[in-house]
């Protein structure tokens, strides 16, 4: 399964981004037909990297904050992976397989709840793996195919297709503008549309709906 070039709906999300998680445990019911498109967020131009904290009272403020924010959307209580932000290289490629072979969101909302749901560590295959078989990934396929060069490139497409689309950070929802009313070609599709970033952007995204 290629990544979707045509117009439809996506979400763009890193493992590692809990804001990721928030977006991810509403965008079923708000875009249930959204493509759920893996990206190394750390290449894209403007990704915070959740390292760059200036002290830890800034650091604190930005758990807090996501905190309160699964509160507010009556998730269960943030629990945080050790080390965080965790190493999600195995886990991204992992997710670009499950997205090849159809199961993008069942693997994807599986990692992210071991990762903020009970705070395991998705820097540890085992835990990646847990998340697999919970979506009846055998884990011996997705080890062999998150080690496949095919799926790293697929990865790095994808994070290129999202760049050219707008998306400078993750979470992202892109949105299309439509069809073309001037006759251009196909791939110019591509960069037609509305981004928007970040969990507060779902109200952006309801309006934009509605129009």
């Amino acid at each position: 399964m290629e990544f979707d070039a045509c117009g439809r709906p996506a979400f763009y999300f890193d493992l590692v981004s809990p804001e990721a998680y928030l977006v991810a445990e509403r965008v079923i019911s708000l875009l249930p037909a959204a493509e759920w498109i893996p990206v190394a967020a750390s290449r894209l131009p403007g990704a915070d990297t959740l390292e760059g904290f200036r002290c830890a009272n800034d650091r604190a403020a930005f758990l807090d904050r996501i905190e309160h924010a699964a509160a507010r959307r009556g998730l269960q209580p943030i629990r945080w992976p050790d080390p965080f932000p965790s190493d999600t290289a195995f886990a991204m490629r992992a997710a670009t397989y499950a997205h090849q072979i159809g199961r993008a969101v069942a693997f994807s909302l599986a990692a992210f709840r071991q990762a903020f749901a009970a705070g395991r560590n998705l820097g540890t295959p085992d835990n990646v793996l847990i998340a697999a078989a919970a979506c009846e990934m055998h884990p011996r396929a997705v080890l062999k195919g998150a080690a496949l060069r095919s799926v790293a490139a697929a990865l790095e497409d994808a994070t290129a297709l999202a760049e050219r689309r707008g998306v400078h950070d993750v979470p992202a929802l892109w949105l299309p503008d439509g069809d073309r009313a001037d006759g251009g070609p196909p791939e110019d599709d591509r960069r037609r549309g509305r981004v928007f970033h970040g969990e507060d952007a779902f109200d952006g995204v309801a309006r934009a709906l509605t129009h």
